[in-house]
């Protein structure tokens, strides 16, 4: 049968009300978490709010700027191409452009080249192939289409000079539709002549010819021109035959356009350009002399050159652009760049808000393109949403990091809080009411009642609470101790002082002259026995002594205390000469001497058989100096300043005169020196030096 458990019951303490003071600790503790994360807090603001100061300066610098590089962009050819042809799309057919030039000069592949490079005209294919779409007109011919264009290919077969077949030969094929008029040419490559590798010819149209066969009498048209020139070093980085290898062939075409031509016939006012020109269908094909295609313009969707629709990524988020020719609207962009990763809707607003230091000023710019076809006036217009919009997606990125020191504060705090200041509030509490019941005035109705041994535990504060439990249990003890050995001391030391005062009495009756050597130390203990008589503990004495300080001339008393050592029963004290004159200190001379004998009897204790104890005199404008030096054993460091504690003494010594009747030194010299020098403004301290231990008395100057 399982018995009950027995709950003692626990004494409850009585306890002061503890004041804002012992809590101090604990509002501290908070407040530095709450300011620590205001702090946090506020660096993150301060840091986004200039940082939002740089970036409006830098849009606000730079966006001049943009419109210059834009402007820059277009008044370059391939620029005036886009300005030229706006409604051209991205992803579109061949179909001819408006060349910012009045004409090409397709006869010479130089001339051609540079101008569909610079132009930036060519349609790129897949295949390393380009096509190149213009249109032109003069007055003789009407409107007309250039073609040129590269491909890579072999050795060209050249059609014979009047021959029908064109199946062996390399020809082109081409198909124009507009305005519902259809035109058809083959036209086949007719050679002129060869320089080593490279060739150079014709192509030859003949109209209203799809097949592979020309017609009886078949003639050229004459409005339709075409060269090819295949030249240029070897595509391949080794073939079998050089001759053989595949080149880089340049083909330039004018075609003319019968629906232009028969407008310009009927004297009616041709527009131009034609405003229906992208409904212009236009293919081109080449075919080898084995029949396989080389090159078809609407076999695959080119890249396209640069459009004016292009021109948008290069606007950052709220930035509009707006594009007029005489007065009237060409095309309007608006930026479209979205800022690397997603902005935050918050952070946005929180950005809006911040104030700035500087105001923008107007994001408005003005610039204008000369173009064949007139001047295009470019207006520039900015919005700085799109800047809160880019920082904040810039600041969401980072936000995390405030966030996770957020956090982390809190949890710090947390885990603090509340698993650690409880306890303590708890036991600050619990140690409040320790002290209160062990004040003197209650200590001995309360001291039995005390009682901290439910706070135990096996952590920190459990520890601390057990040694506290262990303390009092030992303080209790050792009260009743103490109380009885000063209650022994007290009357023991009442009696010696009664026995020592009538015999001292005698002898200063029997020593009248106040220069004997002998009567000065009857006087010093005649005022030891005072300062002692009646008194609880020899420790409560000497700290309760009155010392009247007078001007004393600490050389003149070192030279007396040398010379009358040896009747002290010290011999061998040496004094080092000392011609500064007189060093005149505040001090009681018969408790400096009383001091100073104290510490040659402990040199005399420790020193070197036959070595001798020096004093040496320094002093300067901070005050004075006596050294007392001793060879022998130097002390141990733990024990430089607790030699001068009350009760502490050197059992290894051997027992000297002034020790305890039973050899037992209660180690009261050194604590008289120190503090009888406290008294007098003095201060001690023991040095290892030398081969020994020196004692250094300073002293104030009066």
């Amino acid at each position: 049968m399982r018995l009950p458990r027995l709950r003692v019951p626990r004494f409850e303490l009585s306890a002061p009300r503890l004041g804002l003071a012992a809590w101090r600790s604990r509002l501290v503790f908070h407040g530095v978490f709450l300011l620590l994360a205001l702090a946090t807090l506020a660096l993150a603001v301060t840091l986004l709010r200039e940082e939002k100061e740089r970036a409006y300066q830098r849009y606000a610098e730079g966006f001049a700027r943009s419109l210059d590089t834009l402007a820059a962009r277009l008044r370059h050819p391939t620029g005036q191409l886009a300005l030229l042809n706006p409604d051209q799309s991205e992803s579109r057919e061949a179909t001819p452009l408006l060349l910012p030039f009045s004409a090409i000069d397709f006869d010479d592949p130089q001339k051609v080249s540079s101008a569909v490079e610079m132009s930036g005209c060519a349609l790129h294919y897949a295949n390393g192939a380009s096509l190149c779409l213009a249109v032109g007109s003069n007055a003789y011919a009407g409107g007309f289409v250039y073609a040129v264009g590269s491909i890579n290919s072999g050795p060209l077969v050249a059609r014979s000079r009047g021959g029908l077949e064109l199946a062996g030969v390399d020809r082109a094929h081409v198909h124009l539709a507009y305005r519902g008029q259809a035109q058809d040419w083959v036209a086949p490559f007719e050679a002129i002549d060869a320089d080593g590798f490279a060739q150079r010819g014709r192509l030859t149209g003949f109209e209203g010819t799809s097949g592979d066969t020309l017609p009886r009498r078949a003639r050229p048209d004459r409005d339709f021109r075409g060269w090819l020139w295949r030249e240029g070093p070897c595509l391949t980085q080794a073939a079998a035959d050089e001759a053989g290898c595949p080149r880089r062939t340049l083909f330039s075409l004018r075609l003319p356009v019968a629906a232009l031509r028969d407008a310009l016939m009927s004297h009616t006012h041709v527009a131009w350009p034609p405003p229906d020109l992208a409904q212009m269908a236009l293919r081109i094909t080449l075919v080898d002399a084995q029949g396989r295609t080389l090159f078809d313009s609407s076999a695959q969707a080119p890249q396209s050159p640069i459009t004016l629709a292009g021109l948008a990524s290069d606007l950052q988020s709220g930035e509009m652009l707006r594009i007029e020719r005489d007065g009237r609207l060409v095309t309007t962009l608006r930026g479209q760049a979205e800022p690397e990763g997603l902005p935050s809707p918050w952070l946005t607003r929180l950005i809006r808000v911040l104030p700035l230091k500087t105001e923008v000023p107007q994001l408005r710019a003005h610039d204008s393109v000369d173009t064949p076809l007139g001047r295009f006036e470019l207006t520039m217009t900015g919005e700085l949403r799109g800047v809160d919009q880019t920082l904040s997606a810039g600041a969401a990125r980072v936000s995390w990091l405030v966030g996770g020191m957020l956090v982390a504060i809190f949890l710090a705090w947390l885990v603090i809080a509340m698993g650690l200041m409880r306890r303590i509030a708890r036991l600050t509490r619990r140690a409040a009411a320790v002290s209160y019941n062990m004040q003197p005035a209650r200590i001995d109705d309360r001291i039995g009642e005390l009682d901290v041994t439910d706070l135990r535990g096996s952590d920190e504060l459990g520890i601390l609470a057990g040694t506290l439990a262990d303390l009092l249990a030992r303080a209790k003890l050792a009260l009743r101790r103490e109380q009885l050995r000063a209650e022994h001391e007290r009357d023991m030391w009442h009696a010696v002082g009664h026995e020592i005062m009538s015999p001292l009495q005698a002898l200063l009756a029997l020593h009248p002259d106040e220069d004997a050597a002998s009567r000065r130390y009857l006087l010093r203990m005649q005022q030891a026995v005072r300062v002692l008589y009646g008194t609880a503990s020899p420790s409560e004495a000497l700290a309760s002594a009155q010392i009247a300080a007078t001007r004393l001339d600490l050389a003149a008393f070192a030279r007396q205390l040398a010379d009358n050592a040896a009747y002290a029963g010290i011999a061998g004290v040496v004094l080092e000469p000392w011609d500064g004159g007189p060093i005149f200190v505040s001090a009681d001379e018969y408790s400096l001497e009383d001091v100073v004998t104290h510490v040659l009897r402990n040199a005399d204790r420790h020193r070197a058989p036959g070595s001798a104890i020096t004093l040496r005199l320094a002093a300067d404008a901070n005050g004075a100096e006596l050294r007392i030096h001793n060879l022998g054993p130097t002390i141990p460091a733990d024990m430089l300043e607790r030699i001068f504690d009350y009760g502490v003494s050197d059992a290894a010594a051997p027992a000297e005169a002034n020790a305890a009747p039973n050899g037992e030194r209660r180690g009261q010299g050194l604590f008289v020196a120190r503090s009888y020098l406290a008294k007098m403004d003095g201060r001690i301290a023991a040095v290892n030096e030398a081969g020994g231990v020196s004692f250094v008395i300073s002293m104030t100057l009066s």
